[in-house]
């Protein structure tokens, strides 16, 4: 077992990565619940947000539903690419950014209020750095879930779909953008919510509560940086599949527990001709070749062109920011 597994913080991570508390006193009903008291899990989440295991506590909003969001790639020559990252980094729009072994080399997630604001984001990326950007818009979610069991490694199966965009109040704009960072780890989170959104603590827990029940927020609970928990041998594997088959062979792959996310994506040809994709989160190498090997074989997908590109380095991860106003989760 991993040394991060054995930490007196590790039931707490693992836990309580959905269904986390919607309740005043969260980090109270935590702890009566795990025969601890609320300073102690307190203690135990800031330690472990100290070491960077725990990346933030919060909500995980469904993509493109309060906003708009896209996986990105380029293909950055070797030697540019340390300078490249940290411009894309930098963007306030980019969420995730990785190094992965691919010609096309480095991928980002970016998320921004509008369509719009997100095709300038991305515009600019590529002029600042003189690489084209291919966007990679999600055509149909089939799972998206970090939330998997670390001992298990189960995950919800059911297939999922994306909702439509919901139309937010004013209100409800400003607790997204509060909710960016993720909780305050002090005894009353929501109450700090409510200050950030100018509303009262009850109206914020009852609008989680309606945004989790309609599908607009996935999950609420502990993020994870996997990485830092061992799972560093991150694959994303792509396939080429006819687009009459695409959505039964995503549905298929949703519900394989190895697989952590799968949907499909816009293809940009000829530098991308792939449209389905799925992420194994692996702490072993040739584990997770078996892993997908297997799925080829098993699920039809042996014979589809295809390719499998291993994440490198996580240049960047932190909650998506979709509040208007501003300039803008997946490994």
């Amino acid at each position: 077992m991993l040394p991060a597994l054995e930490a007196p913080e590790f039931p707490l991570l693992n836990a309580f990565q959905r269904d986390f508390p919607l309740a005043p006193r969260p980090f109270a009903e935590i702890g009566a619940r795990r025969g601890l008291t609320e300073a102690q899990v307190l203690g135990a989440y800031r330690a472990a947000l100290a070491e960077g295991v725990l990346s933030r506590i919060g909500v995980v909003f469904a993509p493109n539903v309060v906003g708009a969001s896209t996986l990105a790639a380029m293909a950055v020559p070797p030697s540019w690419l340390e300078a490249v990252a940290g411009i894309v980094s930098e963007r306030p729009e980019v969420n995730h950014n990785y190094e992965r072994e691919h010609r096309i080399n480095l991928w980002f997630v970016a998320s921004a209020s509008s369509q719009e604001a997100l095709g300038a984001a991305l515009a600019r990326i590529a002029e600042e750095t003189a690489i084209p950007v291919l966007a990679l818009p999600l055509v149909e979610e089939y799972h998206i879930d970090l939330g998997f069991d670390l001992v298990s490694h189960a995950a919800p199966r059911a297939p999922q779909r994306a909702g439509a965009p919901a139309r937010l109040d004013d209100m409800e704009k400003r607790l997204v953008a509060a909710l960016a960072d993720g909780f305050a780890l002090e005894p009353a989170p929501y109450a700090a919510l409510a200050r950030a959104a100018g509303t009262t603590e009850g109206e914020v827990l009852a609008t989680l509560a309606r945004w989790l029940a309609a599908g607009v927020v996935r999950r609420i609970g502990v993020v994870l940086h996997h990485r830092k928990l061992g799972y560093t041998a991150n694959a994303m594997a792509v396939w080429d599949v006819p687009d009459a088959e695409v959505s039964q062979a995503g549905m298929r792959l949703a519900r394989r527990p190895e697989i952590t996310l799968c949907y499909r994506r816009t293809r940009r040809p000829p530098d991308w001709p792939y449209n389905l994709y799925c992420m194994i989160h692996g702490r072993d190498r040739q584990e997770v070749l078996g892993q997908l090997e297997a799925i080829g074989r098993e699920e039809g997908l042996a014979d589809a062109p295809h390719e499998v590109l291993f994440s490198r380095r996580a240049f960047k991860q932190r909650g998506a920011r979709y509040a208007g106003g501003e300039s803008g989760d997946e490994d």
